[in-house]
């Protein structure tokens, strides 16, 4: 069986998110002591106990919750009397720290051309994990893409088989147009996926609005796309263009405006 140490250290690896929970107090009778810890990941299945029936029901209930909002939590019990709403009758008192822990951003980058090469340059620089996906395999190399982390070779509209999109999961669409946009978009806007952005001119976008539409895919499902992709720069060489897309996905994530702030 995998321990708790062995799992954390294959949590970035992975790109899995978990909650870590530990008794960082006890006093009494409690069903586990101090240092006694509990691994729980998205999905709800854990690694390790802190003690069992209601007390642990309420710790899982709470790792869900900080894997959600991404705050740790200090929880604290009585073991006392369930009629006044403890979870035992040892007698004891149990705090517990719950504290998720979370893979880095990923921006996935469809489309390991020029413009998907500078953004994965640039994502790497910036701290995101970054995955390059094409179905052409020249360019899902250590050469061709040297900022990759992961390649996965593969015609977009079977990308969600192959990688867990989350709300962490930036997809970046730097495709050769709407040959490839419009049949594969439509399982990634079904995705949780933090952004999904697509380069290209208005005019491009429109075309492959048009026919989503006919593929029968909702507005509000076509709104979550951003397109064209980028904040307003002029952007014109592919370093330029990522510089672009990258501001546009931070401002996004950390709540900024865009604006000058010469102001």
């Amino acid at each position: 069986m995998t321990n708790i140490f062995q799992a954390l250290s294959e949590l970035e690896s992975q790109s899995v998110s978990a909650a870590l929970c530990t008794i960082v107090r006890s006093q009494g009778s409690t069903p586990r002591h101090t240092n006694s810890k509990m691994l729980v990941y998205e999905d709800g299945s854990l690694i390790g106990t802190v003690g069992g029936g209601e007390l642990e029901s309420r710790v899982l209930a709470a790792a869900k919750q900080a894997l959600i909002d991404g705050n740790s939590i200090l929880l604290e019990y009585k073991l006392a009397d369930p009629n006044r709403g403890d979870p035992g009758v040892c007698g004891g008192t149990v705090e517990v720290f719950v504290e998720p822990i979370l893979p880095a951003h990923t921006i996935v980058i469809i489309g390991g051309g020029h413009v998907g090469k500078a953004v994965a340059h640039l994502a790497k620089w910036l701290g995101f994990r970054v995955a390059v996906s094409d179905d052409r395999p020249e360019f899902l190399t250590p050469a061709a893409n040297p900022d990759a982390d992961v390649f996965y070779e593969c015609k977009l509209e079977d990308l969600p088989q192959k990688i867990n999109i989350t709300n962490r999961t930036y997809l970046i669409l730097t495709t050769r147009g709407v040959i490839v946009d419009a049949p594969g978009l439509p399982p990634l806007l079904d995705s949780d996926a933090a952004f999904i952005g697509v380069i290209g001119s208005k005019r491009r976008w429109k075309v492959t609005v048009d026919k989503l539409k006919e593929l029968g895919i909702t507005k509000e499902k076509i709104a979550k796309v951003h397109s064209p992709i980028g904040l307003e720069l002029q952007a014109e060489t592919p370093e330029e263009i990522a510089v672009s897309i990258m501001a546009e996905i931070l401002m996004l994530r950390n709540g900024g405006s865009g604006k000058s702030m010469n102001v």
